[in-house]
This record gives C-alpha cells, sequence and structure tokens, in this order.
C-alpha cells in the first residue's frame, strides 16, 4: 500500500515542498528512510514508532520504506516525524490518503504523540500560499508564527490523534486567526537618549546614521559611554514596515529563534556578538550552512564592541555583506543566500590600554603596541564606515546635570521626516537610505555647487582620502541636508561630512 502526504523544508530562508512517499509490502519487520536524510530525520523512525503506538493506533509489523522526494537533496530537522507517522497511518488505511494531499504537514512528534515545536513555519506559510494549498498542519507553538501570511489557513494540532480525528472526519478545526493590531504595535523601549550626559556630538552623528543608514564607529577611552549610545540607536530607528518585518522574521524563523509569543519580529533587531566569534557564527556557514549574526541583524543593528579584538580574518568577512546587504555561502551541495542588510556599529579604544588622549589617564602603550592594535581594523574595511566619531570622557558638569537630554522620541520624529524626503527620492527603486546609493545614484542625487565642490577636493587632498570616503562623505551630506529639509547640498552640509572622516588620517593612516 502506497500513500503520499505533503511536507516542506527550507533552504536558505525559502521553502520548498517534499513529498514523503511511504510504501508497506510484505516482508521482514523494517523501516527505512531514502531521500538523503540527515541524522534527525534517520532517526525518526524511532519517534514515529513508539508515538503510533502511544496514541492507540497500530504499527504494521511489515516493510516499510519512506522515501522524501526530491531525493537529489539533504533533509534535516525533525519536521518529517508527523508526515512519516500520517503515511504510515494512510498507507494502513486508517485514514484517507486523499487528504493528506491536500494540506501540507509539519511537527516533531514526541514519544508520547505530542506534537513539537519546528524551524522554518514562516518560510512554509509563504511557500504554501504561492503553490495555493488548502492549508498547513502545524504545532501549536508555530500557529502565530505562520498566520501572519494571509491567504492560507492555518490549522494548529497538538497531537497525532487530533489531526487523525481531524482527517478522519470526527472531528473538525477552524483556521488559526492572528491580531494584527498586536503584532504591530510600536515596541517599547526601556532605555532611551535621554539617559545619555552630554556626548551632544556623538548624538548628532548617531542621528546621522539612523536618518541615512549609515555605518559608524566611535572611538575613546573605557566609560566614555559609546556601548551605551549603541544600545540606543535602535530607539531613534523608525518602525520596521511589514516587508521588512517579514525579511527579518524569515531568518528568525529557519533558526529557530522566533520568541513563541510573537507572530512577527517587530522591533528592529540589536544583535552584539563577543569578539570571540568565528567568522562562520559572524557570517552564516556549516556543512548544512546556517544564517550568523549579519543576518540576524538584517534590518537593524549589528553591534561590534572593542572591534580590534575580534579576529582580523573574522572583520575582514563583513566587507562585502557590507556592499551587497545579502550573503551568499557557497557549499560543495549547496549554495544559499541570505539577507544582511545591517547598520554596523562599531567601537574601539585608541590604544591598548585605552588612554591615549585621555588629559587626566596616562597612557603606558608604546608606539609599536599602539600601531599594532590599530592595525586590526584595517584600511578597506573603515573606508566602508561612514562616520567616525571620537567620543571623549564625560565631564562632570555633564554628569551631575539635572537637565534631560534630547529623547529618543525627539530624535525619532526627526529621523522619520528624513526617511520620508528618502522614500519618495528612491520611490521607483530598489534601494531605501541614502547609504545604499549606487555610484550613479550619488551623482545624481548629491550633486554639489561650487564652493561645497572646492571645499571638497582641498579636504581629499590634504586628508588623502580615498574614492570610497568621497562616495561615503556625499551620502553624509546628502543625509544631513535631508534632516534640515533642504534639497541642495551646500558646503556647511559638506563641512560637517568632512568632520566624521577625519579618523581616517589620524586613527588608522
Amino acid at each position: 500500500m502506497l500513500a503520499k502526504v505533503l511536507s516542506s523544508a527550507v533552504i536558505g530562508i525559502d521553502a520548498y515542498i517534499v513529498e514523503v512517499e511511504v510504501d508497506i509490502s510484505q516482508g521482514l519487520p523494517s523501516f527505512s528512510t531514502v531521500g538523503l536524510p540527515e541524522g534527525a530525520v534517520r532517526e525518526s523512525k524511532e519517534r514515529v514508532k513508539a508515538s503510533i503506538k502511544n496514541s492507540g493506533y497500530q504499527f504494521p509489523s511489515d516493510r516499510i520504506t519512506v522515501n522524501l522526494a526530491p531525493a537529489d537533496i539533504k533533509k534535516e530537522g525533525s519536521a518529517f516525524d508527523l508526515p512519516m507517522a500520517l503515511g504510515i497511518l494512510a498507507a494502513t488505511g486508517l485514514i484517507s490518503g486523499k487528504s493528506c494531499s491536500e494540506y501540507l504537514i509539519l511537527g516533531e512528534l514526541s514519544l508520547d504523540g505530542l506534537i513539537r515545536p519546528i524551524k522554518g513555519a514562516l518560510p512554509t506559510a509563504v511557500m504554501a500560499k504561492d503553490m495555493d494549498l488548502k492549508g498547513i498542519f502545524l504545532p501549536m507553538e508555530n500557529a502565530t508564527e505562520a498566520a501572519v501570511v494571509e491567504g492560507i489557513n492555518i490549522y494548529p494540532v497538538n497531537s497525532l490523534s487530533q489531526l487523525v480525528e481531524i482527517l478522519s472526519g470526527l472531528s473538525k478545526i477552524s483556521p488559526f486567526q492572528v491580531d494584527f493590531n498586536r503584532l504591530f504595535e510600536n515596541p517599547e523601549y526601556q532605555i532611551d537618549f535621554s539617559d545619555v550626559r552630554g556626548q551632544e556630538n556623538v548624538k548628532r552623528a548617531m542621528e546621522i546614521a539612523a536618518a541615512g543608514g549609515h555605518n559608524m564607529i566611535m572611538i575613546g577611552p573605557p566609560g566614555a559611554g559609546k556601548t551605551m549610545l549603541a544600545r540606543r540607536l535602535c530607539t531613534i530607528l523608525p518602525e520596521l514596515g511589514f516587508q521588512e518585518a517579514l525579511e527579518t522574521s524569515k531568518v528568525y524563523s529557519v533558526i529557530g529563534l522566533m520568541p513563541k509569543e510573537l507572530g512577527l519580529i517587530s522591533a528592529r533587531p540589536f544583535r552584539a556578538p563577543h569578539h570571540t566569534i568565528s567568522d562562520a557564527g559572524l557570517i552564516g556557514g556549516g556543512q548544512n550552512p546556517k544564517p550568523g549574526e549579519v543576518s540576524l541583524a538584517h534590518n537593524g543593528v549589528l553591534f561590534l564592541d572593542e572591534v580590534p579584538e575580534f579576529k582580523k580574518n573574522v572583520l575582514e568577512v563583513l566587507r562585502q555583506p557590507m556592499e551587497d546587504g545579502s550573503v551568499t555561502i557557497a557549499r560543495a551541495n549547496s549554495t544559499v543566500t541570505y539577507p544582511a542588510n545591517f547598520m554596523l556599529v562599531a567601537a574601539m579604544n585608541p590604544c591598548p590600554c585605552g588612554f591615549l588622549g585621555d588629559p587626566k589617564r596616562e597612557c603606558n602603550c608604546s608606539f609599536l603596541q599602539i600601531q599594532r592594535y590599530r592595525s586590526k581594523v584595517s584600511g578597506p574595511l573603515m573606508d566602508r564606515i561612514d562616520l567616525h566619531m571620537e567620543v571623549p570622557p564625560v565631564e562632570y558638569k555633564d554628569l551631575a546635570t539635572k537637565k534631560p537630554g534630547r529623547s529618543s522620541g525627539d530624535i525619532l520624529k526627526r529621523v522619520k521626516r528624513a526617511r520620508e524626503v528618502q522614500r519618495e527620492r528612491f520611490q521607483r527603486m530598489k534601494i531605501h537610505t541614502n547609504s545604499d546609493m549606487n555610484s550613479r545614484q550619488i551623482r545624481r542625487f548629491c550633486e554639489v555647487d561650487a564652493d561645497s565642490d572646492s571645499l571638497l577636493e582641498r579636504a581629499m587632498e590634504k586628508l588623502g582620502l580615498s574614492a570610497r570616503a568621497h562616495s561615503r562623505i556625499l551620502k553624509i551630506a546628502r543625509t544631513i541636508a535631508d534632516l534640515e529639509g533642504r534639497a541642495d547640498i551646500k558646503a556647511d552640509h559638506i563641512a560637517e561630512a568632512l568632520q566624521y572622516r577625519s579618523l581616517d588620517r589620524r586613527m588608522l593612516r
């Protein structure tokens, strides 16, 4: 007896159909799984057998062959447990095989027949909608995540026996409904820019970074507030749109990090990996490639604290995703692409001890130590960072003042206005912020007058800036003009933008 059950698997952040074919024939009792199954899939036969028995059904004492088609792609994970069990029950005639082929079915089985959550429910729902299927049966814990995709019915189930009764017509189930208003409630942050005393120049730079989506590095002594400022950057970024939230959530779904109570990642992600991270952990990788921190920070912020402490080869792999907004991981058996459009915020000390240039503390580092420390951040990587900011120690009068600083809400209003200008400017293009502009778009949208051009030329010659730094300056100047509501870039915009590139010469050249 042959039965077919529709299921799915994920490559990258996109799902594809997997047909679970179950054949039961006469012969010595055996259970074979073919179709390039990985370890968790091969072990599923023990879970399926125990789950069927403990749910009150008879497990056939015959030769069972399970094929996962297409058979030339490796299958991994435990989501095939439930379709395998249903295929066996359909092949024995307990349920109709037709009902199993009209729905997409996923779920991990426990030994007592309960259904456990899986990874990749969101991209599976997107694929099922495109395939025009009747619906999806999946674990209760994944229902909210899958139901955010409109146009496909989601049926959450808790146990194998419940699903068998539904497919046999003995009980009914209604599609799961999600409250979209709750999904897109504005995130409530427990931190605010008003908590930061002083550092008004750095706050201004962060406002520009948020408005134009620019990368940023902060250089200053320990305790100056670099980490405190970086963690508040998300509070001045505009809320995620639905498509942005969907893209970000798909990454979290395939890696199993989607919060159970949420159907979408509604707040911009903030990722701060430790400096001991490997290049595969940062970019993604593994035998079966998984997304790394740059993809988990998609549409959000990637913060690298103490950036010279990261391995140099780890930092260098950031260069390509910073330019392209995506990561392509190639292996002998597959090539996958993950989105990685993030804002990079880095922080470092001016020297190994951290007190170079501090007026109150003496630096004990030798010239060679300082050079070796700074050289860990290469020139090509620094060229890709738009804003370079010195963060000086905070004066006591700033710490002691009771006057509140600018709040995140006030800054956010200006950032949103600037982002709206950019949205209208790029509405017919595939980019969203000034930082994404290519050379042709820079020439079109960043025209400067004679005074600005003369100022920029003198600065390029004096500071020895690269061609890439020239483009970054124009992008920053465009953002500054947008914040002021100005259509043209003036000399004062160029002058301010140049202040944020002076560390090219001063710190790392």
